[in-house]
C-alpha cells in the first residue's frame, strides 16, 4: 500500500497494492493494521454505496461535530474527480482544496478527515462511489457548499453546464455562508 501526501494535512490519497494474473486481480481496500502502519487510526463504523450517472455532481457535503464524519472513499465502477476542502477554521490550508481522479482502473482511494467539505463529480457513462465512515450519518447535523463557490474556485475539469444537481445542491450556502463548528488542531 502506498500513502501520499496531498499537502493539505491529513488529506491522504491510498494506493493499495493490486495482484493481477490471467483471472484478474486482487488487493485489499481496506487493511486495518496496514493502515496504522502508516499513521491512520480509523474505527470505521458505516459503509455507504452510490450509483450515479456522467455529469453527476454530489457535494460538497459534511457533518457538524460532534457527528462529523472521516471517510475512506473509492470507486468501484467508472470514475469521479473527488475533491475535498479543508474548511478547519484556524488551518494553515483553511479553504484549500484537492482534487484526485478515483477509477476502477486505478483503484486510487482518498482519506478525507473530519473537518473537510467532500463531493466528487461524475466523469465517465456512470459510476459505482463507496465509502467508509467512521461516524454515523446525522441528518440534523449535515452541512455543505456550493460546489461553485467563487471563493473557493475549485477546477472541477469539467464542463459545468453538464452538471447535474440535487434539489439539495442547488441551494447549498456559500463557503463563506455555511454552518462550520471544525476548529484545526495540529
Amino acid at each position: 500500500m502506498k500513502v501520499t501526501q496531498t499537502g493539505i494535512e491529513g488529506l491522504v490519497v491510498i494506493e493499495p497494492t493490486v495482484f493481477r494474473d490471467s483471472r484478474g486481480y486482487f488487493f485489499e481496500s481496506y487493511n486495518k493494521q496496514r493502515f496504522e502502519e502508516h499513521g491512520l487510526f480509523y474505527d470505521w463504523v458505516q459503509d455507504n454505496q452510490s450509483q450515479s450517472v456522467y455529469g453527476v455532481l454530489r457535494g460538497l457535503h459534511y457533518q457538524l461535530n460532534p457527528y462529523s464524519q472521516a471517510k475512506l472513499v473509492r470507486v468501484i465502477r467508472g470514475a469521479v474527480l473527488d475533491v475535498a476542502v479543508d474548511i478547519r477554521k484556524g488551518s494553515p490550508t483553511y479553504g484549500k482544496w484537492h482534487a484526485e481522479e478515483l477509477s476502477a482502473e486505478n483503484n486510487k482511494q482518498l482519506l478525507v478527515p473530519r473537518g473537510f467539505a467532500h463531493g466528487f463529480v461524475v466523469i465517465t457513462e456512470s459510476a459505482e462511489f463507496t465509502y467508509k465512515c467512521d461516524n454515523l450519518y446525522n441528518k440534523e447535523s449535515e452541512g455543505g457548499i456550493r460546489f461553485d463557490d467563487p471563493e473557493l474556485n475549485i477546477d472541477w475539469n469539467f464542463d459545468l453546464s453538464k452538471i447535474q444537481l440535487s434539489d439539495k445542491d442547488i441551494v447549498l450556502p456559500a463557503f463563506g455562508d455555511s454552518r462550520n463548528n471544525f476548529i484545526f488542531q495540529p
